[in-house]
């Protein structure tokens, strides 16, 4: 598997956006977003590290958590 294709895997199994994955793994915002976009690759290590680190921690989110991970509440909207 591609790193493009892996990173994102990895990504939407623990129901983060891009920013809070960023957030939690300390991983710049841009290098993640190369990442994803194939322009840079990560190295090997470092996608079978986050693997093994999201399996083993529990973040991996089942399919209707990740669904719902993407959605905003409409508690951050104004209200008139």
């Amino acid at each position: 598997m591609d790193c493009k294709t892996k990173i994102k895997e990895l990504r939407e199994m623990t129901g983060m956006n891009r920013k809070d994955f960023c957030n939690f793994f300390n991983i710049p915002y841009r290098t993640v977003t190369e990442w994803e976009l194939d322009n840079r690759h990560a190295p090997e290590y470092v996608l079978r590290l986050l693997e093994y680190y999201i399996r083993n921690e529990g973040l991996i989110k089942s399919p209707t958590e990740q669904k719902h991970a993407g959605e905003r509440s409409s508690s951050h909207e104004k209200t008139n």
